[in-house]
């Protein structure tokens, strides 16, 4: 992959197959920070951009980015699948980061992480998962689909709906589904063995905080610790969840 400008405000890294990922990066020391935005969002939101403006007053390198069909990458959200997002974050940190890495990702960013972690063991540095998301396409979704559900995606191959965060709907597609099984985690131990924080809302309508209790007790290493919030909903991005979430980083940075 090669790197170019992009005219707007964020840079672009090309792609092999004539798309390209939109970014920022901030240069800084070691270790950086990579931000995993969640499904149907984008590198512009508050977490990505308080964690952004935290990492530079500390001086650590931090990218954001988006995967394609989000936000300012190319590409049609509907041809996105896990894997398809799962190479966009491998391309970016290959080519956009040096040196050890905190991960963070956000609701199906922290599935991305954790394949990224997986994949990129010696780089990274330690992960933290907010409401974090692995299996969702399978334990959340489809499971939870009633059968008229069901039979429009096994006829359509794309179920659209109503969205809490948008103005558009929510779509999800067959491919979707049917890929995401390809990249299925807690059914077996984790091979991932750095530190772990997952933050986690106990009021989350999408992700139920027994999510993160199940992904917990599936990483082999024992440096895992889950701080659940009573009141905190999918988000997580009050100011003190914020302040939270900053404060674990800088934990896992100060390693």
């Amino acid at each position: 992959m090669t790197q170019a400008s992009q005219p707007a405000s964020a840079q672009r890294l090309d792609t092999a197959d004539g798309g390209h990922l939109a970014y920022h990066r901030s240069p800084g020391k070691s270790p950086g920070v990579v931000f995993l935005g969640g499904y149907a969002s984008d590198m512009t939101g508050t977490k990505a951009m308080a964690l952004e403006a935290h990492a530079r007053d500390r001086g650590h390198a931090f990218l954001r980015f988006d995967y394609r069909g989000h936000g300012q990458s190319s590409g049609r959200f509907e041809d996105g699948t896990i894997g398809r997002w799962h190479a966009d974050a491998l391309a970016a940190f290959d080519d956009l980061t040096e040196g050890p890495q905190i991960l963070v990702g956000s609701s199906m960013g922290g599935w991305i992480a954790l394949l990224l972690a997986r994949d990129r063991p010696q780089r990274v540095a330690g992960l933290v998962g907010i409401a974090a998301a692995p299996d969702f396409t399978e334990d959340l979704m489809w499971a939870e689909f009633d059968e008229s559900q069901r039979a429009t995606l096994e006829r359509d191959r794309i179920l659209r709906q109503p969205s809490e965060y948008s103005d558009q709907p929510y779509v999800v597609t067959m491919d979707l589904i049917e890929d995401g099984r390809n990249h299925l985690l807690l059914r077996a131990p984790i091979p991932i063995r750095v530190p772990v924080r997952l933050l986690q809302g106990m009021r989350d309508p999408d992700v139920p905080y027994r999510h993160a209790l199940t992904l917990a007790d599936r990483l082999e290493g024992d440096d895992v610790q889950i701080r659940l919030i009573k009141d905190g909903d999918h988000r997580l991005s009050t100011g003190r969840d914020l302040a939270i979430l900053t404060d674990t980083v800088d934990d896992l940075l100060a390693r």
